[in-house]
């Protein structure tokens, strides 16, 4: 196991988040000449687990992804109801969303975070359950919120 607190230094995975995950897709496919890819969406609770500020959370998003050599674009439509990504869309509009890394273990990596005054905003499941996701609140510190990605 690594000694770094995220596991590696590998981001993977860049969010931004739109209004209409259909045309942005579409644009991003004819600037650089890509295939649409599946849009996929998110499952509610039931499912994922989801929880917000620490209380239970049934919001979904609407998704895209863009291989993009090391590193993923992630395209992200937010329904109406309040999460990490429907209250940023709000409050800045469109755009980056989130920094993602892949992580070893989500735990001790949010430890690590909370020691640097980040705390986890919002935690679910992978739809198949084969991982989790946390985004934290470290755009105070950093600028930008992160994502720790762990695979199960």
């Amino acid at each position: 196991m690594s000694t770094t607190p995220f596991g590696n230094n590998i981001v993977c995975q860049v969010g931004l988040l739109v209004n209409d995950i259909e045309a942005a897709a579409r644009r991003y496919c004819e600037v650089f000449g890509m295939e649409m890819p599946p849009i996929i969406e998110t499952p509610g609770y039931a499912i994922s687990k989801t929880t917000y500020h620490g209380e239970p959370c049934d919001a979904t998003a609407k998704l895209a992804f863009f291989s993009m050599g090391q590193v993923q674009i992630e395209l992200i439509e937010p329904d109406s109801q309040s999460s990490v990504w429907r209250d940023y869309l709000n409050a800045h509009g469109e755009g980056v969303h989130h920094i993602a890394f892949q992580v070893e273990d989500t735990d001790r990596t949010v430890e690590h975070l909370k020691e640097h005054g980040v705390n986890v905003l919002q935690q679910g499941l992978y739809s198949d359950a084969s991982g989790m996701y946390t985004y934290v609140d470290s755009a105070p510190v950093l600028g930008v919120m992160l994502e720790l990605l762990e695979n199960f």
